[in-house]
């Protein structure tokens, strides 16, 4: 029984009903592109030599039931946290300050520091910024209450390679009634409704998803906001990619609508271990950046947008050559999606600071937040962000920093929180009773560099989950994230794009601390809004 729906849900399904939605998401999910390479652990890599293989990317066999109210506050809050995150980067003193509290144990970060203060120092050539975002929330469910009420609560926010809005947007799909005729497969009108335990077509709330086109929509007003080249160039848009990226198709589905909307817009993928092989900076004074794809080398074209889905893991910057390559992308004309100053204004310490209370000389508190959002109706807007805020805590030795560090060496306290690093993707944190030890384990100096979250509580839900072939049952925690897009102008302040760009909800077994999708933690999955 699903904390969230007052009948049983998922339905209860016979080993004939189970085998029949297996198979019909398997070849739905092949069919439309909802898929990822496999990792080594499903084929090895002998058996596969030439990475050529594909599997059905993780889902759920149902939509997994969320509060239409958490959905409809998360949704409302992305344009004014686009404007937010916008505005801290374009503040250098605010994420010098941050940068200067973590950096003493984060090597990663005081080299993304000194790549900005190197290009600051010749001068930076373009102005304009994209971001492409995700805001990240689980549902906390308040049980002082009577009925039990429940809130968006933020988990992060991502301001580089926000992954999955390409297979977020099918998987809507595959859950999803829709009235084109090239819907009609979907589970929600084809599968649900036969099931012994039936789920009319009509019971089920399925919100849309515009993932895709919102994202892509981004990346192409971006693009048209780049002036035509002085150099006599063709304009295009360039992926930067990890080497041998599993999650491929969800970026190319991005491609791919591009493609379709603007099929004049050449449009090239790189891997960053090559962009020093293959890019050059004009020797201008706009420091136009040319890429010489390998296919044709003696062409030339200007790049545009530089797209970033990658350099936001240390693993991504193995060498100094690799520094050099993310120096070489930050110095030149191109619009960057992100800059390093909002890639720096996603880290775990700006949104510690961000949702912390401040002290005023006055007495009451106040939030930096006020400091950022200065729109007509500011106030509303602030409260509002403030409400998906949970209890964060810097791990310094501060007063709050210092009261922090008494929880996390707790092995009682520590039970209901988690131990943040500043970094971007899964695997990262450390959880509940593993929180002391760790600590013990890195110098206190290092400590600086972590944020203690406090956990959410979210409401109990069951599902399906269908990974690697195989059907696991039972409890799951859901993450919604919500996308935007936003392309503003650093030196004068003024935003050309703000716009919502669709959803994602990823989930996991009950058990897992981690909720990564290409890492194997998590699973694709929809909303069915209760």
């Amino acid at each position: 029984m699903s904390g969230l729906t007052s009948a049983a849900y998922p339905p209860s399904l016979s080993a004939a009903e189970t085998e029949r939605l297996v198979n019909t998401i398997g070849d739905w999910s092949a069919a439309n592109g909802l898929m990822i390479r496999p990792p080594p652990a499903v084929i090895a890599a002998e058996a596969d030599p030439k990475g050529i293989a594909a599997i059905n990317a993780p889902v759920t066999l149902f939509p997994s039931p969320f509060p239409r109210q958490c959905f409809a506050q998360a949704l409302g809050v992305q344009t004014t946290y686009n404007e937010l995150y916008a505005a801290v980067s374009r503040n250098e003193e605010f994420i010098e300050d941050t940068v200067k509290q973590v950096i003493d144990g984060d090597e990663f970060i005081k080299n993304l520091w000194d790549v900005h203060q190197k290009v600051k120092a010749e001068g930076y050539t373009q102005s304009l910024s994209l971001g492409i975002f995700r805001s990240d929330y689980m549902v906390h469910q308040d049980t002082t209450t009577e009925p039990p009420t429940f809130q968006a609560k933020q988990v992060e926010f991502n301001t580089i390679a926000a992954s999955f809005g390409g297979l977020s947007y099918y998987t809507s799909r595959l859950h999803k009634r829709v009235s084109s005729k090239l819907a009609s497969q979907y589970l929600a009108t084809r599968e649900y409704p036969l099931l012994k335990n039936a789920i009319p077509t009509d019971m089920m709330e399925l919100p849309g998803n515009n993932s895709i086109p919102g994202l892509a929509a981004g990346i192409e007003t971006a693009f048209h906001a780049y002036p035509a080249s002085d150099l006599g160039h063709t304009t295009c848009i360039l992926f930067l990619v990890q080497d041998g990226e599993r999650n491929v198709f969800d970026q190319r589905h991005l491609e791919y609508r591009l493609a379709e909307v603007a099929p004049e817009v050449p449009l090239f993928r790189l891997p960053f271990s090559r962009i020093k092989q293959h890019t050059s900076v004009a020797n201008t004074p706009k420091r136009e950046l040319l890429y010489h794809p390998p296919q044709r080398p003696e062409k030339t074209y200007e790049v545009a947008v530089a797209y970033l889905r990658g350099m936001y893991d240390p693993s991504d910057f193995p060498d100094q050559d690799a520094w050099d390559a993310r120096y070489h992308i930050e110095r030149s004309a191109a619009i960057k999606c992100p800059t390093v100053l909002t890639q720096l204004a996603g880290t775990k310490k700006v949104q510690q600071v961000l949702a912390t209370p401040q002290s005023t000389s006055s007495g009451p508190l106040s939030s930096v937040l006020d400091g950022f959002v200065k729109a007509a109706g500011a106030a509303d807007q602030v409260a509002e962000l403030s409400r998906t805020f949970t209890n964060i805590y810097p791990m310094d030795t501060s007063p709050a920093g210092l009261e922090a560090r008494k929880k996390a060496l707790d092995p009682a306290q520590a039970e209901a929180y988690v131990l943040k690093p500043q970094r971007e993707g899964g695997g990262h944190n450390i959880y509940r009773g593993a929180i002391p030890a760790f600590l013990g384990s890195i110098p206190e100096a290092h400590w600086n560099s972590y944020i203690l979250m406090e956990l959410i509580t979210p409401p109990p839900v069951s599902n399906l989950i269908l990974r690697n072939g195989n059907v696991e049952q039972g409890g799951v925690i859901c993450e919604l994230g919500i996308y935007g897009t936003c392309l503003w102008d650093q030196k004068t302040d003024e935003i050309y794009h703000n716009e919502l760009a669709g959803y994602l909800l990823r989930t996991k077994g009950d058990k897992s601390e981690e909720g990564g999708v290409a890492a194997g933690y998590g699973c694709m999955d929809s909303c069915c809004l209760v």
